[in-house]
């Protein structure tokens, strides 16, 4: 499947690029005249994204995040979150709700969540070489959800 269009961008691993992060996939997936409801989801999915990168993915330092995001056939939108930071040991046993390994201030919920926003998540990972989180979401577009509206009139 080729992509139609594709950004692809890198940070620093810093809290102040969160917003940044998501407010930028959020306006590449405009082309796709999404629902205020699809990218309010496709934000929240980012941010956890980011942010695991951020609290452990760089526990103990700065380092780059790489976010690409493709738009392909019918609205399929998909979001690479990417760092080269610690890795994970466990990915099963990280994608479990409350499992956390950043402190007792982290509730553990970021994969849930981003499983939640999304209509497909994979998380690929290796200690010491990092971890890559690939989510996509169809995005229907505000006239296909009017037309619908129209025709329960």
């Amino acid at each position: 499947m080729k992509a139609l269009n594709t950004v692809k961008f890198q940070f620093p691993s810093k809290s102040v690029n969160e917003g940044f992060a998501r407010s930028t996939v959020a306006a590449f997936a405009a082309q796709l005249d999404p629902t205020l409801d699809e990218i309010a989801d496709l934000k929240t999915a980012v941010s956890e994204a980011v942010t695991n990168c951020i609290v452990h993915g760089y526990p103990d330092g700065i380092g780059m995040i790489t976010i690409t995001a493709s738009i392909y056939d019918r609205n399929l939108l998909r979001i690479v979150v990417a760092d080269k930071g610690v890795g994970i040991e466990n990915i099963q046993k990280a994608m479990e709700p409350m499992f956390t390994t950043g402190g007792p201030e982290r509730a553990g919920l970021g994969f849930a969540v981003m499983e939640s926003f999304t209509d497909k998540m994979k998380v690929s990972s290796k200690p010491g070489k990092g971890t890559r989180v690939t989510m996509t979401k169809r995005m229907g577009s505000r006239e296909s959800v009017s037309s619908t509206r129209e025709g329960e009139v």
